[in-house]
């Protein structure tokens, strides 16, 4: 089965993915790239397909503990149970849950999102919404396999995370856009851009804290993480939130990891992470052929996000998108190297055999009749999405501009990056936010980079640089999923962020 995996993580098989399905254009030859696409894309061109419809799953309907409404959201609802015996899940058993559904009634558009109390102090305990990516990734991806209470054992059967993110703080997961995870639509209606998926979010939220203000009463803060395409989702999802003057919730900050939030700087990085060790800190993965190759066709690639940069026109920024995937990821991918870690093979779904064990447990009756499922199959990743998303040209958009905007209404920022990944790389990350323009860039520039020692562990596990509200730290060992790769360290930095007045 195919499928991709988190954030960008979806760009990975995106690359491989996008250039194996039918796809098309409207006439490119304004930009120069009709015969270059076709030459090196003469099957997928002779099938020209723009859009794919959004599957229509089979829905179970549920008895719901609450419905909640908004006037201000008349087109809006939300549906929530609580899971009133958790142990049969074996979950996190001592520890409160919800699930349920964001209904969008006129789109008839159904989100799923599941809610874990913090196992320290839920009533003072920070709140933490955490999304992956794709685009088309469920974030049940980000429960079982990186920073929930559980993982998946071979045996199908949970196993206790005892460096779980809601050690201290309350986690949501969301399945968003609509028809990713356990998110469904009733039609063939969706969602194609981060702006549109960031009204549904703030929808969302806004509900959520109306039906449970236990959570932000008592002075909590709520913070917003992902990784991954969530380096497009969280710059746009916040500044939708900060624009909603009469919200009934607070941002205290977000936090992005190994995202794709600049790709007209990041897209610059891919031939060093790949070729030059004394770049990355990673033994090179490609040859001399393959790195001059890249090399050849960074300007090219570069001209192209810069005319969607200009422009966030779709005939602008989908030929970026397909030329410069198939030239800076594609030569990595087709070493059959993880290119969510440079140090092993790609094994399995999502270059990762056990992510297999989520889709098993996931879609196991028993499990998805105690949460509340309203879909009968589920799957990690959605290609109708990716694909809608690439060819609507989100893929290259300037989102890293959103960022310059939080960070001039002084919301915090944690840029961090694993130093083992490929496919959003940790130089990328550090060069973009290095370039950023806002307030204090000058200043942000000049800032030493000094180590990062985890006060969980106490040992040297990265590197950080920070001034004023901004931060980039990269972590050491860490793949594209750093709580998978170095989940105490991951930890360590989530808690000293919310505690420490987001300071390392």
């Amino acid at each position: 089965m195919k499928s991709c995996l988190l954030a960008l993580a979806a760009a990975t098989t995106a690359v491989a993915w996008s250039f194996q399905q039918p796809f098309a254009f409207k006439d490119f030859d304004s930009l120069n790239l009709q015969d270059e696409v076709q030459k090196l894309l003469p099957n997928e061109y002779s099938n020209l397909q723009m859009f794919t419809k959004n599957k229509k799953p089979v829905t179970k309907k549920h008895d719901w503990d609450f419905v909640v409404n908004n006037v201000e959201l008349e087109n809006y609802q939300l549906r929530v149970n609580k899971i009133n015996d958790p142990k049969i899940l074996g979950i996190d058993p001592n520890v409160t849950q919800y699930t349920g559904y964001l209904d969008v009634e006129d789109d008839s558009k159904h989100f799923f999102f599941w809610f874990f109390e913090s196992r320290n102090d839920p009533k003072n305990d920070p709140v933490v919404l955490w999304l992956n990516g794709g685009p088309g990734c469920s974030s049940m991806t980000g429960l079982f396999f990186e920073l929930g209470p559980s993982s998946i054992g071979s045996d199908i059967k949970p196993i206790t995370n005892p460096h779980s993110w809601n050690n201290n703080a309350s986690v949501i997961f969301l399945d968003q856009p609509v028809n990713v995870g356990f998110s469904y639509s009733d039609s063939s209606s969706g969602v194609s851009n981060t702006v549109a998926a960031g009204k549904d979010v703030y929808a969302f939220l806004e509900l959520f804290f109306q039906k449970f203000p236990e959570y932000k009463d008592n002075n909590q803060t709520f913070h917003i993480a992902g990784e991954s395409y969530a380096g497009h989702y969280i710059p746009i999802f916040a500044s939708e939130i900060l624009s909603r003057e009469d919200r009934n919730f607070n941002l205290s900050s977000v936090l992005i990891g190994n995202g794709l939030t600049d790709p007209l700087t990041q897209y610059k990085y891919y031939e060093p992470m790949a070729c030059d060790k004394e770049a990355s800190g990673a033994d090179p993965v490609l040859g001399p052929q393959e790195c001059q190759s890249m090399n050849d066709s960074l300007d090219r690639c570069l001209s192209l996000i810069d005319a969607c940069y200009k422009s966030e026109s779709v005939w602008t920024c989908v030929p970026a998108s397909i030329y410069c995937n198939n030239a800076q990821l594609a030569p990595f991918q087709r070493t059959g190297k993880n290119v969510y870690d440079v140090r092993k093979d790609c094994e399995g779904q999502l270059c990762y055999k056990d992510m297999e064990v989520i889709d098993k447990y996931l879609n196991m009756k028993y499990v998805q009749d105690a949460i509340g499922a309203e879909v009968s199959t589920y799957e990690s990743c959605n290609f109708d999405i990716n694909r809608n998303f690439l060819f609507n040209g989100d893929w290259m958009k300037p989102y890293h501009r959103a960022v310059t905007d939080l960070l001039e209404q002084d919301l915090p920022v944690l840029i961090y990056a694993g130093d083992k990944d490929f496919i959003c790389n940790w130089l990328g990350n550090q060069a973009w936010t290095n370039e950023l323009p806002w307030k204090h860039h000058e200043e942000f520039s000049k800032q030493p980079v000094r180590d990062w020692t985890a006060e969980a562990t106490g040992e040297v596990a990265g590197e950080v640089k920070s001034y004023d509200k901004l931060t980039f730290l990269r972590i050491f060992d860490g793949g594209h999923m750093v709580p998978y790769d170095v989940p105490e360290n991951a930890l360590s930095m989530l808690n000293e962020w919310l505690s420490n007045d987001y300071q390392f």
